[in-house]
């Protein structure tokens, strides 16, 4: 079983969170201050195995971290979280940035197209093993990928193999089957610039529960 850090106290990091506890590993939620309610909450819903501290000690904690905060304040989180707690660790990327600034308008991305997040992240913590994963559907579809029938599926992107290999290995532990792994970090500009498409559809249906099939 492994020491995992959850970077971020929203829905996404308490969902994946506890679904890694009832995993059997152990989890430190991280947060910009030790004592943040939302992250108190969460280590008394989940039990011995949860706790809870800031951004740094969560980071310090993970043998591998998850990336749960929000996109556009990702790398300033992961500044906070401490550049030798992350270095050599795989750090798996959930986050997407959204930017909901402009009042009126469908958010958008803050970065796209020649390059992403992910790939920020990377360039920013070049010690640290980034994988993209999971960040092209809602959190409960995340970690039971049996709330939607039949076969769909979910992407990862990353340099390093061996990275990639032991998140492929957390993923099948939620019940994904065939995890597609689409080569180096750069194909995160895809994964990220699916959002804009995500959110129309939930925009549509009124429901998170669904997701993405590549029919061969």
């Amino acid at each position: 079983m492994l020491k995992i850090g959850i970077l971020g106290t929203g829905d996404v990091g308490n969902r994946i969170g506890s679904k890694l506890i009832s995993l059997n590993h152990e989890v430190k939620m991280g947060s910009r201050t030790a004592d943040n309610s939302r992250a108190v909450e969460w280590v008394k819903a989940n039990g011995a195995k949860a706790s809870q501290g800031t951004f740094s000690d969560a980071a310090r904690f993970g043998d591998l971290i998850f990336n749960c905060t929000s996109g556009i304040a990702s790398i300033d989180a992961l500044n906070m979280a401490g550049t030798n707690n992350l270095s050599g660790k795989v750090l798996v990327d959930i986050a997407n940035p959204l930017d909901f600034s402009k009042k009126g308008f469908s958010p958008t991305l803050s970065v796209c197209n020649t390059d992403s997040l992910a790939e920020q992240i990377q360039r920013t913590f070049p010690q640290s093993k980034v994988v993209k994963a999971l960040n092209t559907m809602g959190n409960p579809v995340m970690v039971d990928p049996e709330l939607i029938p039949g076969d769909h599926d979910v992407f990862i992107c990353g340099n390093d193999v061996q990275a990639k290999t032991d998140v492929v290995e957390i993923l099948k532990s939620f019940g994904w089957k065939n995890p597609i792994d689409l080569g180096d970090i750069s194909a995160a500009r895809g994964l990220e610039m699916v959002l804009p498409l995500w959110l129309r559809l939930y925009g549509i249906f009124q429901d998170r529960n669904f997701n993405f099939k590549i029919a061969r």
